[in-house]
Protein backbone atom coordinates (compact mmCIF):
# COMPACT_ATOMS: atom_id res chain seq x y z
CA UNK A 1 0.00 0.00 0.00
CA UNK A 2 2.66 2.35 0.79
CA UNK A 3 4.18 2.51 -2.91
CA UNK A 4 0.20 3.31 -3.92
CA UNK A 5 0.71 6.10 -1.37
CA UNK A 6 3.91 7.63 -2.73
CA UNK A 7 2.52 7.04 -6.10
CA UNK A 8 -0.71 9.15 -5.36
CA UNK A 9 1.24 11.93 -3.86
CA UNK A 10 3.83 12.47 -7.40
CA UNK A 11 0.87 12.36 -9.40
CA UNK A 12 -1.03 14.91 -6.99
CA UNK A 13 1.54 17.33 -6.57
CA UNK A 14 2.58 17.23 -10.79
CA UNK A 15 -1.18 17.87 -11.15
CA UNK A 16 -1.42 20.36 -8.92
CA UNK A 17 1.40 22.25 -10.44
CA UNK A 18 1.38 21.74 -14.02
CA UNK A 19 -2.27 22.17 -14.12
CA UNK A 20 -1.90 25.87 -14.22
CA UNK A 21 1.53 26.77 -14.95
CA UNK A 22 1.68 26.95 -19.11
CA UNK A 23 4.00 23.88 -18.89
CA UNK A 24 2.01 21.29 -20.40
CA UNK A 25 0.29 18.91 -17.41
CA UNK A 26 0.64 16.33 -20.57
CA UNK A 27 4.26 16.59 -20.65
CA UNK A 28 4.85 16.04 -17.28
CA UNK A 29 2.46 12.89 -17.03
CA UNK A 30 4.09 11.18 -19.68
CA UNK A 31 7.43 11.81 -18.15
CA UNK A 32 5.86 10.30 -14.85
CA UNK A 33 4.65 7.73 -15.85
CA UNK A 34 7.34 6.62 -17.92
CA UNK A 35 9.48 6.45 -14.60
CA UNK A 36 6.30 5.17 -12.07
CA UNK A 37 3.51 3.84 -14.08
CA UNK A 38 0.39 3.61 -11.73
CA UNK A 39 -0.89 -0.33 -11.97
CA UNK A 40 -3.43 -0.02 -9.91
CA UNK A 41 -5.57 -3.25 -9.81
CA UNK A 42 -4.08 -5.64 -12.41
CA UNK A 43 -5.42 -8.80 -10.38
CA UNK A 44 -8.70 -6.93 -10.34
CA UNK A 45 -9.35 -7.23 -14.35
CA UNK A 46 -7.31 -7.32 -17.29
CA UNK A 47 -8.24 -3.95 -18.50
CA UNK A 48 -8.90 -2.65 -15.46
CA UNK A 49 -5.13 -1.27 -14.70
CA UNK A 50 -5.60 0.62 -18.23
CA UNK A 51 -9.10 1.90 -17.68
CA UNK A 52 -8.68 3.15 -14.13
CA UNK A 53 -5.47 5.00 -15.47
CA UNK A 54 -7.01 7.05 -17.99
CA UNK A 55 -10.04 7.62 -16.02
CA UNK A 56 -7.74 8.75 -12.66
CA UNK A 57 -5.23 11.41 -14.82
CA UNK A 58 -8.83 13.32 -15.55
CA UNK A 59 -9.97 12.50 -12.06
CA UNK A 60 -7.69 14.47 -10.22
CA UNK A 61 -8.44 17.64 -12.19
CA UNK A 62 -11.48 17.87 -9.50
CA UNK A 63 -9.10 18.59 -7.09
CA UNK A 64 -7.41 21.58 -8.90
CA UNK A 65 -10.59 22.78 -9.70
CA UNK A 66 -11.85 23.16 -6.24
CA UNK A 67 -8.51 24.87 -5.46
CA UNK A 68 -9.62 27.61 -7.97
CA UNK A 69 -13.12 27.69 -6.37
CA UNK A 70 -12.28 28.07 -3.01
CA UNK A 71 -9.20 30.79 -3.95
CA UNK A 72 -11.53 33.28 -5.81
CA UNK A 73 -14.96 31.86 -3.96
CA UNK A 74 -15.78 35.56 -3.17
CA UNK A 75 -14.56 36.61 -6.78
CA UNK A 76 -16.47 33.69 -8.42
CA UNK A 77 -19.96 33.64 -5.90
CA UNK A 78 -20.17 36.85 -3.83
CA UNK A 79 -22.77 35.07 -1.92
CA UNK A 80 -24.70 37.79 0.23
CA UNK A 81 -22.77 40.16 -0.76
CA UNK A 82 -24.98 43.31 -3.09
CA UNK A 83 -26.86 42.87 -5.97
CA UNK A 84 -24.46 44.76 -7.75
CA UNK A 85 -21.47 42.54 -6.99
CA UNK A 86 -23.81 39.36 -7.74
CA UNK A 87 -23.88 40.74 -10.89
CA UNK A 88 -20.08 41.37 -11.39
CA UNK A 89 -19.91 37.37 -10.56
CA UNK A 90 -22.61 36.25 -13.31
CA UNK A 91 -20.49 38.22 -15.31
CA UNK A 92 -17.50 36.66 -15.01
CA UNK A 93 -19.42 33.33 -15.42
CA UNK A 94 -21.04 34.20 -18.48
CA UNK A 95 -17.44 35.73 -20.36
CA UNK A 96 -16.19 32.22 -19.18
CA UNK A 97 -19.08 30.43 -20.24
CA UNK A 98 -18.63 32.03 -23.53
CA UNK A 99 -15.04 31.30 -23.84
CA UNK A 100 -15.70 27.58 -23.30
CA UNK A 101 -17.88 27.31 -26.53
CA UNK A 102 -14.97 26.78 -29.44
CA UNK A 103 -13.25 24.26 -27.49
CA UNK A 104 -16.00 22.35 -26.80
CA UNK A 105 -17.64 22.16 -29.58
CA UNK A 106 -14.00 21.45 -31.16
CA UNK A 107 -13.68 18.48 -28.76
CA UNK A 108 -16.96 16.55 -29.68
CA UNK A 109 -16.71 16.96 -33.69
CA UNK A 110 -13.09 16.21 -33.90
CA UNK A 111 -13.61 13.19 -31.90
CA UNK A 112 -16.26 12.00 -34.01
CA UNK A 113 -14.46 12.75 -37.22
CA UNK A 114 -11.23 11.29 -36.10
CA UNK A 115 -12.83 8.30 -34.79
CA UNK A 116 -15.05 7.96 -38.17
CA UNK A 117 -12.10 8.36 -40.27
CA UNK A 118 -9.36 6.81 -38.64
CA UNK A 119 -10.65 4.45 -35.59
CA UNK A 120 -9.25 6.52 -33.12
CA UNK A 121 -9.94 9.39 -30.80
CA UNK A 122 -7.81 12.01 -30.51
CA UNK A 123 -6.32 11.48 -27.43
CA UNK A 124 -5.07 8.08 -29.09
CA UNK A 125 -3.98 9.82 -32.29
CA UNK A 126 -2.31 12.32 -31.32
CA UNK A 127 -1.06 10.70 -27.66
CA UNK A 128 2.23 10.67 -28.84
CA UNK A 129 5.82 11.55 -26.85
CA UNK A 130 6.81 13.26 -30.49
CA UNK A 131 4.07 15.59 -30.42
CA UNK A 132 3.50 16.14 -27.31
CA UNK A 133 7.78 17.48 -27.10
CA UNK A 134 6.82 19.42 -30.83
CA UNK A 135 4.20 21.15 -28.93
CA UNK A 136 6.05 22.01 -25.53
CA UNK A 137 8.95 23.06 -27.62
CA UNK A 138 6.57 25.59 -30.50
CA UNK A 139 4.77 27.22 -27.23
CA UNK A 140 7.74 27.49 -25.69
CA UNK A 141 9.52 29.97 -28.39
CA UNK A 142 5.83 31.59 -28.87
CA UNK A 143 5.85 32.71 -24.96
CA UNK A 144 9.40 34.22 -25.42
CA UNK A 145 8.32 35.91 -28.33
CA UNK A 146 5.24 37.10 -27.49
CA UNK A 147 6.79 38.42 -24.41
CA UNK A 148 9.37 40.37 -26.40
CA UNK A 149 6.10 41.45 -28.82
CA UNK A 150 4.36 42.69 -25.81
CA UNK A 151 6.89 44.62 -23.75
CA UNK A 152 6.35 48.17 -22.82
CA UNK A 153 2.37 47.90 -24.39
CA UNK A 154 -0.44 48.97 -22.28
CA UNK A 155 -2.86 45.83 -21.79
CA UNK A 156 -6.35 47.25 -23.90
CA UNK A 157 -8.59 44.98 -21.10
CA UNK A 158 -8.07 44.31 -17.31
CA UNK A 159 -11.22 43.71 -16.12
CA UNK A 160 -12.73 40.54 -16.95
CA UNK A 161 -15.85 41.32 -15.52
CA UNK A 162 -16.59 44.19 -18.57
CA UNK A 163 -14.34 42.15 -21.26
CA UNK A 164 -15.66 42.32 -24.60
CA UNK A 165 -17.86 38.79 -24.94
CA UNK A 166 -15.93 38.55 -28.45
CA UNK A 167 -12.45 38.72 -26.72
CA UNK A 168 -13.61 35.97 -24.48
CA UNK A 169 -14.81 34.18 -27.71
CA UNK A 170 -10.83 34.67 -29.28
CA UNK A 171 -9.35 33.19 -25.98
CA UNK A 172 -12.03 30.25 -26.43
CA UNK A 173 -10.33 29.84 -29.99
CA UNK A 174 -7.07 29.88 -28.62
CA UNK A 175 -7.93 27.22 -25.77
CA UNK A 176 -9.22 24.59 -29.24
CA UNK A 177 -5.27 24.44 -29.61
CA UNK A 178 -5.01 22.60 -25.99
CA UNK A 179 -6.67 19.90 -27.38
CA UNK A 180 -3.63 19.09 -29.24
CA UNK A 181 -1.43 17.41 -26.08
CA UNK A 182 1.63 19.07 -25.22
CA UNK A 183 -0.18 22.54 -25.46
CA UNK A 184 -0.82 23.40 -22.26
CA UNK A 185 -4.22 24.62 -21.94
CA UNK A 186 -3.55 27.00 -19.43
CA UNK A 187 -0.52 28.01 -22.25
CA UNK A 188 -3.04 28.48 -25.37
CA UNK A 189 -5.02 30.60 -23.07
CA UNK A 190 -2.93 32.61 -21.38
CA UNK A 191 -0.93 33.37 -24.83
CA UNK A 192 -4.21 33.93 -26.81
CA UNK A 193 -5.39 36.31 -24.01
CA UNK A 194 -1.98 38.11 -24.15
CA UNK A 195 -2.75 38.82 -27.65
CA UNK A 196 -5.92 39.79 -27.74
CA UNK A 197 -5.26 42.78 -25.55
CA UNK A 198 -5.16 41.39 -21.79
CA UNK A 199 -3.06 42.32 -18.96
CA UNK A 200 -0.80 39.59 -17.82
CA UNK A 201 -2.83 39.54 -14.39
CA UNK A 202 -5.79 38.80 -16.59
CA UNK A 203 -5.20 36.38 -18.82
CA UNK A 204 -4.01 34.04 -16.17
CA UNK A 205 -7.45 34.31 -14.25
CA UNK A 206 -9.03 33.87 -17.59
CA UNK A 207 -7.47 30.61 -17.58
CA UNK A 208 -8.69 29.97 -14.41
CA UNK A 209 -12.01 30.56 -14.58
CA UNK A 210 -12.43 29.13 -18.04
CA UNK A 211 -11.24 25.43 -16.61
CA UNK A 212 -13.88 25.29 -14.16
CA UNK A 213 -16.52 24.02 -16.92
CA UNK A 214 -13.82 22.52 -18.96
CA UNK A 215 -12.54 20.46 -16.35
CA UNK A 216 -15.82 19.72 -15.16
CA UNK A 217 -17.34 18.77 -18.08
CA UNK A 218 -14.44 16.30 -18.76
CA UNK A 219 -13.87 14.62 -15.31
CA UNK A 220 -18.25 13.71 -15.58
CA UNK A 221 -17.29 11.98 -19.20
CA UNK A 222 -14.60 10.13 -18.32
CA UNK A 223 -16.46 8.88 -14.72
CA UNK A 224 -19.29 8.47 -17.06
CA UNK A 225 -17.05 5.62 -19.20
CA UNK A 226 -15.34 4.24 -16.47
CA UNK A 227 -18.24 3.92 -14.29
CA UNK A 228 -20.09 1.53 -17.48
CA UNK A 229 -16.80 -0.31 -17.41
CA UNK A 230 -17.18 -1.26 -13.75
CA UNK A 231 -21.12 -2.25 -14.25
CA UNK A 232 -20.50 -4.41 -17.64
CA UNK A 233 -17.95 -6.11 -15.98
CA UNK A 234 -19.47 -6.58 -12.50
CA UNK A 235 -16.75 -5.15 -10.49
CA UNK A 236 -16.35 -2.85 -7.84
CA UNK A 237 -13.69 -0.27 -7.56
CA UNK A 238 -10.60 -1.72 -5.09
CA UNK A 239 -9.75 0.01 -1.69
CA UNK A 240 -6.40 0.83 -3.14
CA UNK A 241 -7.83 2.47 -5.74
CA UNK A 242 -9.99 4.41 -4.43
CA UNK A 243 -7.26 5.57 -1.97
CA UNK A 244 -4.62 6.54 -4.66
CA UNK A 245 -7.73 8.73 -6.28
CA UNK A 246 -8.34 10.26 -2.63
CA UNK A 247 -5.36 11.26 -1.82
CA UNK A 248 -3.77 12.23 -5.25
CA UNK A 249 -6.98 14.86 -5.92
CA UNK A 250 -6.37 16.37 -2.18
CA UNK A 251 -2.36 16.67 -3.23
CA UNK A 252 -3.74 18.15 -5.86
CA UNK A 253 -6.03 20.91 -4.51
CA UNK A 254 -3.26 21.75 -1.89
CA UNK A 255 -0.51 22.30 -4.52
CA UNK A 256 -2.83 23.78 -6.79
CA UNK A 257 -3.59 26.31 -4.40
CA UNK A 258 0.46 26.97 -3.97
CA UNK A 259 0.84 26.67 -7.85
CA UNK A 260 -2.06 29.71 -8.55
CA UNK A 261 -0.66 31.99 -5.98
CA UNK A 262 3.07 31.31 -7.02
CA UNK A 263 2.30 31.72 -10.81
CA UNK A 264 -0.04 35.31 -10.26
CA UNK A 265 3.27 36.75 -7.95
CA UNK A 266 5.51 35.23 -10.07
CA UNK A 267 4.30 36.15 -13.94
CA UNK A 268 3.47 39.95 -12.39
CA UNK A 269 7.36 40.45 -11.49
CA UNK A 270 9.12 38.19 -14.50
CA UNK A 271 6.45 37.58 -17.26
CA UNK A 272 5.31 34.24 -18.90
CA UNK A 273 9.05 34.14 -21.06
CA UNK A 274 10.98 31.94 -18.18
CA UNK A 275 8.32 29.40 -19.00
CA UNK A 276 8.94 29.53 -22.65
CA UNK A 277 12.35 28.43 -21.65
CA UNK A 278 11.41 25.56 -19.00
CA UNK A 279 8.55 24.43 -21.91
CA UNK A 280 11.68 24.20 -24.67
CA UNK A 281 13.91 22.00 -22.31
CA UNK A 282 11.11 20.06 -21.61
CA UNK A 283 10.18 19.44 -25.53
CA UNK A 284 13.89 18.65 -25.73
CA UNK A 285 13.51 16.13 -22.65
CA UNK A 286 10.17 14.45 -24.07
CA UNK A 287 12.02 14.04 -27.66
CA UNK A 288 15.15 12.39 -26.38
CA UNK A 289 13.43 9.72 -24.30
CA UNK A 290 11.29 9.20 -26.91
CA UNK A 291 14.16 8.28 -28.84
CA UNK A 292 15.73 6.25 -26.59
Amino acid sequence: MGIYLLKSLLYGILEGVTEWLPVSSTGHLILLEDLLALHVGTDVHPQFSAEFSEFFLVAIQLGAILAVVTTYAKRLFHAGQSREKKKLAISLWSRALVGCIPAGLAGIVLDELLEKLTGKDMDGLLYTPVVVACMLILYGVLFIVVERVQRGKTPRVTDLERMPYTVALGVGAFQMLSLIPGTSRSGATILGGMLLGLSRKAAAEFSFFMAVPVMLGASGLKALGFGKFLLQNGLRMPYEAALVLLVAGATAYVTSRLAIRFLMDFSARHGFAPFGVYRILLGAAVLLMSLL
